[in-house]
């Protein structure tokens, strides 16, 4: 893949960090923010500046054939999708959602609009696996703009921080990253095997397909349950943690006959992160179907400390996770400052997890604030973006 586009990636995704960095410290000492509005600048430029670019990057690269035509046509829509990500870099933090950031929150979804329209018109391959799963992520990034374009009807309503309002968001957020992202890594990471010529089981494979698909769309119940007090939504949310179950099952059942090969194709660092990622995704699957449990699920949005770990865990552990792991399977992390600061991302990442999670089971306890938390908390997360710079300057000595 494109060093310079992955250099960029990284840039975004350090200052999405830096962003992070900056809204513990003011649980630390009183600085002139608003908080509310550097969060939106930070999930924004860590959503769209650091992951939809990287997938953005890799399809290009796994997946589309390279002519001239098709380089320079993706070369400018990279520019272009990186241009709305700087406009949203300074807008958010600086005046929340208003004119100039939904500006450029609208640019970007149109450029995520022309990549789809080009992903899908340029490869006229067959369908197979990987395919599958990149037009199901393709189709899961475009349903969940539908809930963006609800926001400005239901404000303009009046009916801005209502039950309907929230709900739009959660739809958004949770197609992006259970639908859009999480496909996309799955996508990339079949093709990688297949590449590797692992025979993947048809019927193991369709039945993961489709039952993570259903599973996908049943657990949205779960954000609708926060707001909606319908009986029914929990046991939505309970069928499609069990399709979930299954569907995992079936991804075992698929990898499984190629474990052994698999370890020998890739390097130390690269199979690290994919054990890292494949680790992040089980606690991830275990915590949500903690859910399951009413008491459990009440609380599962109103203990903040729960929603950013587990959000985090999601994008950091599993998302980010894969991610790295396909950029040393391409340019290997091979020098002795990439294998540094990718360890110490790991630690720092773990770090600040085992914190949030921690003082998250204590509130949920009512046992209060463990002492110097947010202390303790700032302090890991600073090796965060010291790993990405590490990380950055290690890719451009190379």
């Amino acid at each position: 893949m494109k060093k310079s586009w992955l250099i960029c990636c990284l840039i975004n995704f350090f200052l999405a960090a830096m962003m992070g960095v900056l809204l513990r410290y003011a649980y630390v000492l009183p600085i002139e923010i608003n908080y509310t509005f550097l969060l939106h600048g930070h999930s924004h430029t860590a959503m769209l500046g650091w992951v939809y670019l990287m997938l953005y990057s890799l399809i290009f690269y796994e997946f589309i054939p390279k002519t001239p035509a098709s380089i320079k046509r993706y070369n400018r829509l990279f520019w272009i999708t990186q241009f709305s990500i700087i406009g949203m870099i300074f807008s958010f933090p600086l005046q929340g959602y208003a004119l100039v950031s939904i500006g450029f929150s609208t640019l970007h979804i149109f450029c995520s609009y022309f990549f789809l329209y080009l992903v899908w018109q340029g490869d006229k391959s067959i369908y197979t696996p990987e395919k599958k799963l990149l037009c199901t992520a393709l189709f899961f990034m475009l349903f969940s703009t539908l809930g963006v374009w609800c926001l400005g009807p239901v404000a303009a309503s009046g009916a801005k921080g209502s039950a309907f309002y929230q709900s739009v968001i959660q739809f958004f957020i949770h197609f992006q990253f259970n639908g859009w992202f999480i496909f996309g890594v799955l996508a990339i990471l079949i093709k990688k095997l297949r590449v590797n010529n692992c025979n993947l089981n048809p019927i193991a494979f369709k039945w993961f397909l489709y039952l993570l698909i259903f599973a996908t769309l049943l657990t949205f119940s779960l954000p609708l349950s926060w707001y909606f007090p319908f009986t029914i939504l929990p046991w939505i949310n309970g069928l499609g943690l069990v399709l979930q179950g299954f569907s995992i099952y079936a991804f075992y059942r698929l990898i499984r006959p190629h474990y052994s090969s698999l370890i020998t194709l890739f390097s130390k660092t690269t199979t690290y992160l994919y054990a890292f990622a494949l680790i992040s995704l089980a606690l991830k699957i275990t915590i949500q179907s903690l859910t399951l449990f009413p008491d459990i699920s009440a609380v599962s949005h109103e203990i903040r400390n729960f929603v950013i770990g587990f959000t985090h865990l999601t994008s950091l552990g599993v998302i980010t996770g894969f991610l790295l792991a396909f950029v040393s399977d391409t340019l290997a992390f091979q020098t002795n400052l990439s294998k540094a600061a990718l360890l110490l991302f790991l630690i720092c990442f773990a770090t600040t997890e085992i914190l949030l999670f921690t003082q998250g089971a204590l509130t949920y306890f009512e046992r209060g604030i463990f002492s110097h938390y947010h202390l303790l908390l700032l302090l890991a997360s600073i090796g965060l973006p010291l790993a990405l710079a590490l990380l950055i300057l290690s890719l451009i000595k190379s």
